[in-house]
């Protein structure tokens, strides 16, 4: 997974260089982050318009270096990335819980990823295409052709990935 120049928020964001509470959870490899984006579909988005939070379900597609999702044109996902384009975004592969003795020692088995990023607007037609195939390939191996008419009527956006951090919990740990 590329790494990327510190974009100016990065550096402000108070959680993107804080160290991880426990290591032994966390994950480094970047094949294994980029193993669990390519394989889950859904990601839950973060933003924030005039210091209110707003948090949406997208399906989402990963090239190795950004997530893609698509939008209608209008809306208030969109109203706020206008405004404000810096987001936070968390991934899960959730596969139950690992069970214990006493209640308040039940933990998730889970690999998570949770990241920030600047969001752009994609206006370009081959750039768009193929966010589309990206995000269709978590439901079908079929290559899909998409009518110009519809492209042009698909927000799709683009999430620079500032930063991440991975970490997993009842998988095979280190």
């Amino acid at each position: 997974m590329p790494t990327h120049p510190m974009h100016p928020m990065q550096a402000m964001h108070p959680h993107s260089q804080r160290p991880m509470r426990r290591k032994a959870r966390e994950i480094t490899d970047s094949a294994v982050i980029g193993n669990i984006l390519a394989k889950q579909s859904l990601m839950h988005l973060a933003m924030s318009q005039n210091n209110v939070p707003f948090l949406v379900p997208v399906y989402f597609g990963w090239n190795g270096q950004s997530l893609y999702f698509h939008s209608a044109p209008a809306g208030s996902k969109i109203e706020i990335l206008r405004q404000n384009p810096e987001v936070c975004f968390e991934i899960s592969d959730v596969r139950g819980v690992i069970p214990a003795d006493d209640a308040c020692d039940f933990e998730a088995r889970h690999q998570t990823v949770i990241g920030f990023g600047h969001v752009s607007f994609v206006e370009d037609v081959a750039e768009k295409v193929d966010a589309l195939d990206r995000i269709v390939a978590h439901f079908s191996p079929e290559k899909f052709d998409y009518p110009e008419d519809k492209i042009a009527q698909t927000t799709i956006l683009r999430i620079d990935v500032h930063s991440m951090k991975c970490k997993q919990h009842g998988f095979q740990e280190k």
